[in-house]
């Protein structure tokens, strides 16, 4: 996934193919919004900025590690949905046969599996909204629309994410897990409520 063009992944996508598909995208959201953040990081930098140095340095640190994350991430939810795929490719004699059994419990374990990629594209975009909210008053404001783009590419990322949770939880059998990934999706709402703040308070600077 990540040695890909723009062009290889965006075929890819378009095609009748298992994966990549909105896990990998969602994950990619998370990326590109990790990459903005660091971007301005980056460009907050200098003597103007000296007394913010130590957490610009921090936060475009921290934004290059979540990309990364972010880039694994989209590679395990190709791997883990075409887990699922497989899964169900499964022989089964009868609905009552050993195999069926075998069927079932490989298709519960990769569903669960298929989840797990786009639970925690979740915790990165919130990650990335941290550091968002964290870089926003001390960064260069040449560049400020660019926390903005960043909130708005981790909010994508956190509700192509939740749909993706969430059209796994049917298969999943088990109960600890499936709480688990309830509260997740959960949580998206609220991260969407700080992307908003970001992105009006960057606004609401660019309108004066």
């Amino acid at each position: 996934m990540r040695n890909r063009s723009i062009q290889g992944f965006l075929s890819a996508l378009a095609d009748r193919v298992p994966a990549p598909g909105g896990g990998a995208s969602a994950a990619l959201h998370a990326a590109q919004a990790a990459a903005l953040v660091a971007m301005v990081a980056r460009y907050s930098d200098g003597p103007k900025y000296a007394a913010n140095a130590a957490a610009i340095r921090r936060i475009r640190d921290a934004a290059d590690e979540l990309r990364e994350n972010a880039l694994d991430l989209a590679e395990d939810d190709a791997a883990a949905f075409t887990a699922v795929t497989e899964a169900y490719r499964l022989p089964k004699t009868t609905d009552r046969s050993a195999e069926a059994a075998e069927r079932s419990a490989a298709i519960a374990a990769a569903v669960l599996g298929a989840a797990r990629p786009p639970a925690f594209v979740v915790g990165v975009a919130g990650r990335v909204l941290e550091l968002a909210e964290e870089l926003l008053p001390v960064s260069n404001r040449n560049v400020v629309s660019d926390v903005a783009a960043a909130a708005e590419a981790a909010r994508a990322a956190a509700t192509t994410a939740r749909v993706n949770i969430e059209i796994n939880l049917g298969g999943i059998t088990d109960v600890a897990a499936r709480n688990d990934l309830l509260a997740v999706a959960g949580s998206v709402d609220g991260l969407c409520d700080r992307a908003d703040k970001v992105t009006a308070s960057v606004r609401a600077e660019l309108a004066r």
